[in-house]
C-alpha cells in the first residue's frame, strides 16, 4: 500500500497521515503485543510514534517511562530507527531537575528519554502541557539547547491554548528561540471544542501542523460502546455514558450508514474525517494488537466525500 506523506507544519518532517499512539506500550499491551502493533505500522506504511516520558505512570507500580522504554527495545530488535520518526514529550513526569517545564527539567528528561529510547535524537519533541510559573523564553531557550545540541529537531506544544500558543510563537520571532511547529490537541468528531475556532484557526494561519489525541474517543467512535451495558466492556468504558448522552448516539448512527456505503469501518471513517479537517496533519490511535492496528492502517488512504465529511460534522456538531 502506498501511503502519501504530509509535510508537519513549517518542519521539515514528512509523516503518513496517522500517528502510532504509544500510551499502551507497557500497560494494556504487553512487550509482544507492543512489538507486533509497532512492526505492523511500519511494514503498512506508518512513520511517526508518539509517546511520553510519563507513559504509564498512572497505573500502580509503574514510574513513568513504561512505554519508551518497551519503543526503545522494540527499535534496538528490530533495527528500524532509521525508518520511523519519534515524538515523545515532557512537562507531566516530576523528576530530577525540577516539575513541568523548567528548564532544568527539561534537559534531565530529554536525556532520560533518550536513554530509554535507545537513541541520539527525538524528531518531534513536545512541551506536554503548558507551564504558566516558568516564563515561556526560559523553557523556549532550554529546548533551544536541545535542537542545537542535536538531541532534538522540532519543537511542538500539546494542551495549549490559543493564547498560551500564541504567546510561545510571538516569543520565538526575533529572539533566536525555536519555534513550535506542531500542535497536539484533544480532538475527534464528539470532542470538538477545544480545538475548533481560535486555536484551529490559528494553527490553520500560523502553518503549525496539528496531530490530535483521543482520534477515537477511548473507543467510543469504533461503535464498541453503544448503550449502559457496554461500558464494562474496558478500563475506559465509564468515560463513555456522557459521550452516548450528548451527540454521541447521533454521530455514530451517521457513521454507520457511510460504513454501510462505503465498506470502511467506524474506526477508519473516524480517522479519515480528522485527517480531512483544517490544520490536521495526522490523527493519532493506538491499538493493542497487531490486528486492531491492521484494521487502522486504511484510514490512511480512505477519502471521504464531501458529502460523508459535511454528514460527519453536523452530527458531531
Amino acid at each position: 500500500m502506498t501511503v502519501p506523506t504530509r509535510r508537519l507544519g513549517g518542519s521539515d518532517l514528512k509523516i503518513a497521515p496517522l500517528v502510532l499512539g504509544g500510551n499502551v506500550f507497557g500497560w494494556t499491551a504487553d512487550k509482544a503485543a507492543s512489538f507486533a502493533v509497532l512492526d505492523a505500522f511500519v511494514d503498512g506504511g506508518g512513520t511517526m510514534i508518539d509517546t511520553a516520558d510519563v507513559y504509564s505512570a498512572w497505573v500502580p507500580g509503574h514510574q513513568g517511562g513504561e512505554s519508551e522504554t518497551v519503543i526503545g527495545e522494540w527499535l534496538k530488535s528490530s533495527g528500524k530507527r532509521d525508518r520511523v520518526l519519534l515524538a515523545t514529550k515532557v512537562g507531566m513526569l516530576p523528576g530530577e531537575g525540577g516539575a513541568k517545564l523548567a528548564p532544568a527539567r527539561i534537559a534531565a528528561a530529554c536525556d532520560a528519554s533518550l536513554a530509554r529510547l535507545g537513541t541520539d535524537r527525538i524528531d518531534l519533541y513536545f512541551a506536554h502541557q503548558d507551564d504558566e510559573d516558568t516564563p515561556q523564553a526560559d523553557y523556549l531557550a532550554a529546548f533551544g539547547r536541545l535542537i542545537d545540541a542535536g538531541k532534538v529537531r522540532v519543537l511542538g506544544a500539546s494542551n495549549f491554548t490559543a493564547a498560551r500558543l500564541k504567546a510561545a510563537v510571538d516569543a520565538s520571532h526575533g529572539g533566536g528561540l525555536p519555534r513550535v511547529h506542531a500542535l497536539q490537541p484533544e480532538y475527534n468528531l464528539v470532542s470538538r471544542h477545544k480545538f475548533e475556532g481560535e486555536l484551529q484557526d490559528y494553527c490553520v494561519a500560523e502553518n503549525i501542523g496539528v496531530v490530535p489525541y483521543y482520534g477515537l474517543a477511548s473507543g467510543f467512535l469504533t461503535g464498541k460502546y453503544r448503550s449502559a451495558a457496554d461500558q464494562g466492556k474496558s478500563i475506559r468504558g465509564g468515560r463513555m455514558a456522557k459521550l452516548l448522552e450528548g451527540n454521541g448516539a447521533a454521530v455514530l448512527a451517521v457513521m454507520d450508514a457511510i460504513a454501510a456505503d462505503s465498506g470502511a469501518t467506524l474506526a477508519q471513517i473516524a480517522l479519515a474525517w480528522l485527517a480531512a479537517q483544517p490544520g490536521v496533519t495526522a490523527p493519532i490511535a493506538s491499538a493493542t494488537s497487531a490486528q486492531q492496528l491492521t484494521e487502522l492502517l486504511p484510514a490512511m488512504t480512505l477519502e471521504l466525500s464531501e458529502d460523508q465529511l459535511a454528514r460527519l460534522t453536523n452530527a458531531g456538531a
